[in-house]
């Protein structure tokens, strides 16, 4: 049974789900909340939020929480890949497709981008068009344009060393 909780950021009311103990949503303000969710508050989906709050006050970095996005096998291919876009930088939709040797299926990596059941904690934010200018956003431009100017503000004025700490939940 999925849980969910929400939790009051400086980027809006976000809404945190987890499902046999891992993170399986990440709902911002408008969107629909699973359905089969209950509202309960669990250890993880604190954490959950801890790393959050830490990581949009820019001290964390990498999140090492357990990730269960549902989606299909090249949807979760592609957000594997995004999760290892280093914090700070930014890459192409069809860099991403390059990388999945499926150099034509930018589109389709746009569109698990769009699917992403759990934006930040896998960094589809991070992904903008071939032209260098930010594409659509689930929470909105302003959103991912305040995330991304985040990491860039805490890359340059307060570098940390980086560690890989995501751990996905198959």
């Amino acid at each position: 049974m999925k849980k969910i909780f929400s939790y009051q950021t400086d980027i809006g009311k976000i809404a945190i789900a987890e499902d046999k103990a891992a993170i399986s949503n990440l709902c911002f303000p408008g969107d629909e909340i699973p359905p089969d969710a209950v509202v309960q508050e669990t250890k993880l989906l604190r954490e959950a939020n801890l790393q959050l709050q830490n990581y949009l006050s820019g001290d964390l970095r990498e999140f090492s929480l357990p990730l269960a996005p549902h989606g299909t096998d090249f949807m979760r291919r592609v957000w594997e890949s995004l999760c290892s876009i280093p914090y700070g930088e930014t890459c192409s939709y069809k860099e991403i497709a390059e990388r999945l040797k499926s150099p034509g299926a930018f589109r389709a990596v746009g569109l698990a981008c769009n699917r992403n059941p759990i934006p930040i904690f896998i960094p589809c934010h991070r992904i903008i068009g071939a032209n260098g200018k930010l594409t659509g956003y689930r929470a909105g431009l302003v959103i991912k344009e305040r995330l991304l100017a985040k990491e860039h503000f805490y890359m340059v004025c307060h570098p940390l060393k980086f560690e890989a700490l995501w751990s996905w939940k198959t």
